[in-house]
């Protein structure tokens, strides 16, 4: 297998996006009250990443029957680096008071499409 940065430069070279960010997958370390007590501050915590370009995307997963919630999450980081992602993984309530543990990787992204639409009168946002 290629080294990151070659396959990086690599898929940069073919004309793909190449776009490098980071995916934090997020686990519960049993406390559930833990969990649950620290959601406000963790969530208080995304929108001021949201709010600074910091946060991408972020949310539950379900199990994988796809029927149950089981307070896992994954997370999308805009960082300069792994380093720099990781620092703002650990500041998240959820990982500093011991409610979850994370893991974190890079994500290449290549392809893909997002779509929405703007609705000027009513300054309203549709995501498809």
């Amino acid at each position: 297998m290629p080294a990151w940065n070659d396959y990086k430069d690599e898929a940069k070279n073919r004309g793909a996006l190449a776009m490098e960010l980071f995916v934090v997958t997020t686990k519960p370390c049993g406390d559930m009250e833990l969990v649950k007590k620290t959601l406000p501050d963790h969530l208080k915590y995304q929108k001021q990443l949201e709010a600074g370009d910091a946060l991408v995307m972020a949310g539950p997963v379900s199990d994988a029957s796809g029927e149950q919630m089981n307070a896992e999450g994954m997370i999308i980081y805009r960082a300069e680096n792994l380093a720099a992602a990781r620092v703002l993984a650990d500041a998240d309530p959820m990982h500093a008071v011991g409610a979850r543990r994370y893991e974190i990787r890079k994500w290449l992204v290549n392809e893909g499409k997002f779509n929405f639409s703007i609705a000027l009168s009513t300054q309203a946002v549709d995501l498809a």
